[in-house]
């Protein structure tokens, strides 16, 4: 029953048109290390869902890694079902955010701006992340109308309200946009940036390998990028510029422990 779960909750994510990516990864996960626990505690102990020992479960989680942890979605199910009342799986902590200091940011704002340690268009994307504090899933996916000229400059919409593109990075995306391309074919698909597979934009896990693969940590450049642009503009303007909620804009300002924290988490 776990997998017909699954699938609903991930068409009713679809029906809202909201992203669907996490959700599947997510719910793989979910199905495929609760199979290889069911698989291990039949073929080790002969038990079942329902015949399973807390014991069981302890030692599962204790002796491997932190991903099977997910198997609680399922006892939270077998609970609801009755199929097994006796097993409790406590909520994991999660991790301490990753650390990423504001001079590293600098630096590798500099780096992907006049470097060449990658090619144009990842130090473009990395400077999207760096500056911008976007996610990969949602950088790939960007097109080239998210990119506006206007009379003062570029601006490009990241959120509800297009954010200033500075020079020289203006420069740069410029010349990224000129020379971007599906790559077999020479056809521009109107994708930011485009795959080598025709109508595609480049999928998001081969541009964080990419943008890993040179030191930067996604996570803690992401979060020093947020709370580093919620103390210049008040957490408000920051969210309708950068696709953000105003909670969560609103949450990095006082993690920031800026005198911007005190504004209003709703634009009035």
């Amino acid at each position: 029953m776990r997998p017909v779960y699954h699938l609903k909750r991930v068409r009713a994510i679809a029906a809202a048109g909201k992203p669907t990516r996490g959700p599947v990864h997510a719910s793989k996960q979910d199905i495929t290390e609760t199979i290889k626990f069911l698989t291990g505690l039949h073929d080790t102990h002969s038990r079942t869902a329902a015949t399973c020992h807390q014991l069981d479960v302890d030692e599962w989680l204790a002796t491997g890694p932190t991903t099977r942890q997910v198997i609680r979605t399922f006892f939270v199910w077998a609970k609801t079902t009755c199929i097994n009342r006796n097993v409790a799986i406590a909520h994991r902590s999660p991790a301490p955010t990753a650390t990423f200091a504001q001079d590293e940011r600098l630096h590798w704002i500099r780096e992907l701006l006049t470097g060449s340690s990658e090619s144009l268009p990842y130090r473009a994307a990395g400077i999207l992340l760096l500056l911008y504090a976007q996610p990969m899933v949602k950088i790939a996916a960007l097109h080239t109308d998210h990119v506006i000229t206007e009379s003062d400059g570029l601006r490009i919409t990241l959120g509800a309200e297009p954010a200033p593109v500075p020079e020289p990075f203006a420069v740069l995306l410029r010349g990224h946009i000129a020379s971007r391309t599906t790559q077999l074919t020479g056809i521009d698909t109107g994708w930011l940036f485009p795959s080598v597979r025709t109508g595609r934009h480049l999928h998001p896990n081969t541009m964080m390998g990419r943008i890993r693969s040179l030191g930067i940590n996604l996570l803690g450049a992401r979060t020093t990028s947020l709370r580093t642009l919620v103390t210049q503009v008040p957490p408000p303007l920051a969210a309708e510029m950068l696709g953000y909620s105003y909670s969560v804009a609103h949450r990095h300002a006082e993690l920031a422990a800026q005198p911007w924290a005190r504004y209003s988490a709703q634009r009035k």
